[in-house]
């Protein structure tokens, strides 16, 4: 039977022959000439990939389980810009993990600058790779309990160029409209559904 947890092949078993930088900017595109063992035995030809390389970040769907609300952030995103929904996505609290940062502490500051939110408790959800055929991003995903009665209003560093919307839900208006509609990216969907699986029992725990 197959270890759902570790594969019987490891990175020993990637040979990696050469690696060189084809692209450097805030994001970095990366070239590998490799080749790996086969589940068959013996080697791979040797082989080209590009790997797109984002690093990790820390993402997080906002629940308030007394009042029974979902908050998420509107923006403009570039790679949406062809969606049937338009470029302006319904999100999660999110943001790059720098470095020597942890990613609680990254949500945590995330949340304070994109939602105006300081007191809150973090769940862990889990820790995933978005599309690891050519990119190197991990998402360490969280839901985030806080109260939302009076939470709202425009947001961002202008700095970075950010102009974010941050709005407050009713969970059945959500879940009724989530796979299609602006809520269509990985981490927003991820959080969504393990807030569907969960949401009795945060709501229980807050009524205890």
């Amino acid at each position: 039977m197959t270890d759902l947890q570790q594969s019987e092949l490891g990175r020993a078993d990637v040979e990696l022959v050469e690696k060189s930088t084809i692209f450097q900017g805030f994001f970095s595109m990366l070239k590998f000439r490799l080749r790996h063992r086969l589940f068959r035995g013996g080697w791979s030809e040797e082989i080209s990939r590009e790997l797109f390389q984002r690093g990790e970040a820390s993402a997080a769907v906002l629940y308030d389980a007394e009042h029974d609300l979902i908050g998420l952030v509107e923006q403009f995103r570039v790679g949406a810009l062809d969606s049937e929904f338009g470029p302006w996505c319904l999100e999660v609290v999110a943001g790059m993990i720098e470095q020597h940062d942890s990613a609680e502490t990254t949500i945590v500051k995330e949340i304070r600058e994109e939602a105006g939110i300081t007191e809150l408790k973090l769940e862990p959800i889990s820790e995933y790779y978005s599309t690891p055929g050519g990119c190197s991003e991990k998402i360490h995903l969280f839901c985030a309990l806080c109260d939302l009665s009076e939470a709202g209003g425009i947001y961002g560093l202008d700095e970075e160029g950010e102009d974010i919307r941050f709005q407050v839900f009713k969970p059945d208006e959500v879940f009724a409209q989530m796979y299609r509609a602006r809520t269509n990216n990985a981490a927003t969907l991820i959080g969504l559904q393990w807030l569907q699986l969960n949401r009795q029992r945060l709501r229980a725990e807050c009524q205890a």
